[in-house]
């Protein structure tokens, strides 16, 4: 029952709801805030969120464990002072039992939604299958309402008693997503993302003040319109009435077994365009944007390069000394940039300073990259090196690069492009020696310069 309710495409339209709700814990949207980088790459937020959860909720023991041990590790270093010098942590049992019973309260609530709230004996199935999962986090039971009777009565209490209006829970409703990229499946629609971007923001916007418990609402004066109110009366149950007659492969995004009802498909490779003559100021501040600069704020930071490291370990199954090396690896590499290139002393580089270093600096000092970006490029070869042959297959190649928001075709591209001996493997050196072309041809004819893509 538990899969069947999370797998339905319908959970989507209860999304929202949710992470404005766990955003409004002061500890959880402390961190969002000050840690995360949902603001300038929300898609890849809520793809990294998906995907997890499918780990925890649609996996054997063995697989719900070990991605309960990555979180850990991961929510590890979430941990600091809020706006109010209160400290907090992601790893407070607290804080996590409300992040995961918002999950369950989720699925109750989009049943009610759509009216047809689950009977008593329905919740209490769900819950037990709920909590079986749970268990693996070895949480203090006592932090959980006993029941499912009890959950409502545990919202209301933590509504009342500790939820704030952060400043990430109004970034939810009203900031994010009118200010989103545009996601890299949408294909032809791309040049009506504008158009489009605004829609889907009032829409969602509307749906989620009409969704969230009244208690919420009433707490931080949130208006819920009458039109709202008839949105969400039509959408949820319009989405149970189509739902209901779909077979099950259109009916759920991920099957009760666990497997995907539908292949993604990711946007189609970019077409090739003709070589420009020296284009590496271009070249290095697109690398910045779309690479670098995590936060979106048009500066770099160690945030950005914690979220870097945290973006090579999320899909590779590294160890506490993996994950370690790796975010080692990316502070060295950033208290590098910010000795050469933090011209004006603000503890931040901005996309100027950093092209105009970088060129410098290779011009005029061939171990320029080897005391910075070479270390944490090894270090990311080392952390996909699953096998420890000391070369990267396709297969790993592909861990470290793809996703479902990466064509195939352009992780097979780039693949070819750095096996430069074509054996159908990439040793480190080929690696290093692509990031290297990257920052220093002057055009795109060798085969570093498409790291980001056929140029």
């Amino acid at each position: 029952m538990l899969r069947r309710t999370l797998g339905e495409q319908r959970i989507a339209l209860v999304a929202w709801r949710l992470l404005v709700l766990q955003n409004a814990h002061p500890a959880v949207g402390a961190g969002v805030s000050q840690l995360s980088t949902y603001r300038s790459h929300p898609w890849r937020r809520i793809e990294h969120t998906m995907d997890s959860g499918r780990r925890l909720f649609f996996s054997d023991r063995e697989a719900l464990h070990q991605e309960i041990q990555r979180l850990e590790r991961s929510h590890r270093r979430i941990a600091g002072v809020d706006g109010q010098g209160r400290p907090y942590t992601a790893l407070d049992p607290a804080v996590r039992v409300w992040v995961l019973v918002t999950l369950y309260e989720a699925m109750t609530a989009l049943q009610a939604l759509a009216g047809r709230s689950l009977r008593p004996a329905q919740l209490d199935r769900l819950y037990r299958e709920f909590r079986t999962v749970c268990a693996a986090f070895e949480l203090p039971d006592e932090l959980f309402p006993p029941t499912a009777a009890d959950v409502p009565g545990y919202i209301r209490t933590t509504i009342r008693d500790t939820l704030e209006f952060t400043e990430a829970a109004q970034d939810m409703l009203y900031t994010v997503l009118p200010r989103a990229p545009a996601p890299r499946r949408l294909g032809r629609l791309r040049p009506a993302w504008p158009l489009l971007r605004r829609l889907v923001a009032r829409f969602l916007t509307a749906l989620t003040l009409a969704d969230l418990p009244p208690e919420f609402r009433a707490k931080f004066g949130l208006r819920r319109s009458r039109g709202a109110a008839v949105l969400s009366w039509i959408v949820h149950h319009g989405a149970r009435a189509v739902a209901v007659q779909l077979p099950d492969h259109l009916r759920y995004r991920t099957l009760p077994d666990g497997g995907r009802a539908r292949p993604r498909q990711a946007a189609a490779p970019r077409p090739v365009r003709a070589p420009r003559r020296d284009n590496r100021s271009a070249r290095l501040a697109a690398f910045y944007r779309q690479v670098m600069d995590q936060t979106g704020d048009g500066q770099l930071t160690s945030a950005d390069f914690e979220a870097m490291a945290h973006n090579v370990c999320w899909p590779l199954e590294l160890d506490q000394a993996g994950e370690s090396a790796v975010y080692a690896a990316f502070d060295t590499w950033w208290h590098h940039l910010l000795a050469t290139m933090d011209g004006d002393g603000d503890g931040e580089v901005s996309c100027e300073e950093f092209v105009t270093t970088m060129l410098a600096g290779v011009e005029r000092d061939p171990d320029y990259l080897a005391r910075g970006l070479h270390i944490a490029v090894r270090a990311m070869f080392h952390a996909a090196d699953l096998d420890h042959s000391g070369l990267l297959d396709a297969e790993e190649y592909r861990t470290l690069f793809g996703g479902s928001r990466v064509h195939p075709a352009e992780l097979t591209h780039g693949f070819r492009q750095l096996d430069t001996d074509g054996d159908g493997q990439i040793t480190e050196e080929e690696f290093v020696r692509g990031f290297i072309e990257f920052f220093t041809a002057r055009t795109e004819s060798v085969a570093g310069t498409q790291l980001l893509g056929r140029p």
